[in-house]
């Protein structure tokens, strides 16, 4: 249903420039960060959404999706799936003052449509309204390796033309806070609010588990800053019979044919495949065929595999680079500093080595994680203070 402008509600009006939303998954984590954060806030606030018509890399754009129109995408929430030949300053500034937003919410740290152009429209003062930044974890020492130049030169000039002093950023944990610090001071804004969750259903129950059996699901982009090949290279050392499926665009070319070479040597006891990229709600049921998800990430803004594969009752083997510590504790998983190899090896045995009885106590373990993680009660109210 086409919309007229401006939005006309009795609610605040924020509106969420992001470069891509539902029903795109390929971007992974950034978009299931939108989406939830629209839908648990339209109670308080109406929602815009401004994203292009088209996933990441994709040449075509979205079947059946209506472009270069607001719509509405549910109740309380608008949206603009922006074509190629409209990405423009003057389309994007037009549509900005069209919706007459109180709030305005950026969802990247280096876009050149969504957050570049945005932020030096508010330096320039073509638009006025309080404008939210959120990094989404690419101010990470990990993410900053990679196309290290371009991003250095883009920092130096939002600190040299002050923008940062013009913004709200948001954190999604300490980590970020103090990343956001590093780069541009401690006077600037900061508000700390973890990402919303997705919904954590009934304990669904535990897989069927032999001891010295594993089933291992792997999500992410084959990319070194994923460490797929860190992974690749300890399962040899586990003792009993590994499936691992990896789930993910072969992004990195280079990386993904050396991690295909090490597959290629492993003993017939280890059986690997890679599915290549899998729209969102088709994961759960994938999730569910595993015993435990692995991730060795150098860096994670929030890991949303690894929340849906915890609220699936599946124990996680991932780094100490992501919001979730102290797994073990609860017996949700294991989260392990990336130089103890040794670590993560023990971890996977012993997740091989588990019998029935205790890997349900470990699967309800990882289901209990998550569920008090999605019932935290004061999560809205830290968003709220973001937009007031």
């Amino acid at each position: 249903m086409a919309l007229n402008n401006p939005v006309v509600s009795s609610k605040p009006h924020i509106l969420m420039l992001a470069d891509w939303f539902e029903p795109g998954y390929k971007a992974g984590g950034p978009i299931r960060s939108c989406v939830n954060f629209v839908r648990q806030m339209k109670d308080k606030y109406h929602l815009s959404v401004l994203t292009t018509d088209r996933d990441l890399d994709a040449e075509a754009p979205y079947e059946g999706v209506t472009t270069d129109k607001w719509i509405e995408f549910e109740h309380g929430i608008d949206i603009l799936y922006c074509s190629p030949q409209n990405l423009s300053w003057k389309y994007i500034l037009r549509q900005i003052k069209s919706r007459q937003p109180d709030f305005i919410y950026l969802n990247s740290m280096y876009s050149r449509y969504f957050t570049i152009y945005p932020l030096l429209m508010r330096r320039l003062g073509y638009i006025s309204q309080p404008v939210v930044l959120s990094p989404r974890g690419m101010l990470r020492e990990s993410a900053l390796r990679f196309r290290k130049t371009k991003k250095k030169i883009f920092l130096n000039l939002l600190r040299f033309c002050g923008i940062h002093k013009l913004v709200r950023f948001h954190a999604t944990d300490a980590t970020e806070q103090q990343d956001v610090y590093l780069h541009f001071g401690k006077n600037v804004s900061v508000t700390l609010a973890p990402n919303f969750a997705g919904a954590v259903g009934p304990y669904p129950g535990a897989a069927v588990k032999k001891e010295k059996q594993l089933s291992i699901i792997f999500i992410g982009r084959i990319h070194p800053i994923k460490n797929l090949d860190y992974l690749l290279e300890l399962l040899p050392q586990v003792d009993g019979h590994l499936v691992l499926t990896i789930v993910g665009s072969e992004e990195d070319k280079d990386y993904t044919s050396r991690c295909k070479n090490m597959v290629a040597a492993y003993p017939p006891r280890i059986e690997v495949r890679f599915t290549g990229e899998i729209p969102n709600h088709q994961l759960p049921e994938l999730i569910r065929q595993h015993h435990i998800f692995a991730l060795p990430t150098s860096g994670e803004n929030f890991g949303h595999a690894i929340f849906e594969s915890l609220a699936l009752g599946k124990p996680v083997v991932i780094s100490d680079q992501t919001p979730w510590r102290n797994l073990a504790a609860s017996k949700a998983g294991w989260d392990i500093a990336l130089a103890s190899k040794s670590e993560f090896i023990n971890a996977l045995q012993q997740a091989c080595d588990f019998n029935q009885q205790q890997y349900d106590e470990w699967s309800y373990g990882a289901w209990q994680h998550a569920a008090n993680f999605a019932a935290q009660p004061d999560v809205k109210q830290l968003y709220y203070k973001l937009f007031q």
